[in-house]
């Protein structure tokens, strides 16, 4: 039971911290940064509110991408399919084989992770706290939306951050209890890395965003580079985007088999 556990934990830290065709909307190129400092009025504020203004707002996603797993240095080509309602709902879908064969499926909420294992016809059902096995207590449901979506977490756009500019775009940085956080923008004031680090508990995240395109008028990354280390744990997730829409119908389906063993 214990090697069942593993595998379950090993699965949700592969969906939850998730190079093939080119999306088929424009890319949006961001502007080299000027060679010398622009007179802009670089008050905490003024920067807080202009990306914080730049940030993707949206109801719905859904979202396809080509992706390449590698956990623990095992690495397999999938695709990911993701469903998101802003602050409630995200769903994930894991296909191969062209799309014929689902090993998984998850849906996470603020309160829940849920996953079917269909590869060894299992399902886990925890609390979100469930997550803390992977990543620092700081990071809630809202941290991990916006980790998807290339948006900065809003608990770091705050006025308890440090922000400057360094090479002429802006960063952002500070520290909540345990975790240290560094948000690199580009000049398109849109999050280019993400970093996350709990060195007391041995836990860091890193996430690298390319080639933005338009969204509901704003922008969208079309490649992440995800990286995780928990303890000797470690996962790596490149994600180029093939399908995004915004704000389109969704609907979110978890039916468990009857046959599945519940994995404690």
């Amino acid at each position: 039971m214990r090697r069942n556990t593993i595998n379950s934990a090993l699965l949700l830290g592969s969906i939850v911290f998730a190079t093939a065709c080119k999306p088929k909307k424009e890319i949006v190129a961001a502007p080299p940064a000027a060679p010398t400092e622009t007179k802009v009025d670089n008050s905490k504020t003024e920067a807080l509110t202009l990306l914080n203004n730049k940030q993707l707002k949206f109801n719905t996603l859904s979202l396809k991408a080509k992706a390449t797993l590698d956990i623990a240095g095992d690495a397999n080509d999938v695709t990911m399919n993701f469903r998101i309602k802003d602050k409630e709902v995200i769903w994930v879908s894991i296909t191969a084989l062209g799309g014929a064969y689902e090993p998984a499926r998850a849906l996470i909420t603020p309160d829940s992770i849920k996953i079917m294992n269909r590869a060894k016809s299992q399902y886990l059902s925890k609390p979100f706290s469930y997550i803390y096995n992977f990543t620092n207590k700081q990071v809630n449901f809202n941290t991990l939306q916006a980790i998807l979506t290339g948006n900065a977490a809003n608990e770091f756009l705050t006025a308890q951050s440090t922000v400057k500019k360094e090479n002429n775009v802006w960063l952002v940085s500070g520290t909540k209890q345990n975790l240290d956080y560094r948000l690199l923008f580009n000049t398109l004031f849109k999050v280019a890395e993400t970093n996350l680090n709990d060195t007391k508990n041995g836990q860091a995240l890193k996430v690298t965003y390319t080639d933005y395109q338009k969204l509901n008028e704003s922008l969208f990354p079309s490649a992440l580079q995800i990286n995780t280390l928990s303890g000797t744990k470690k996962i790596n997730i490149s994600l180029q985007f093939v399908k995004i829409d915004g704000n389109v119908p969704l609907e979110f389906p978890f039916k468990v088999p009857k046959s599945y063993t519940l994995v404690k």
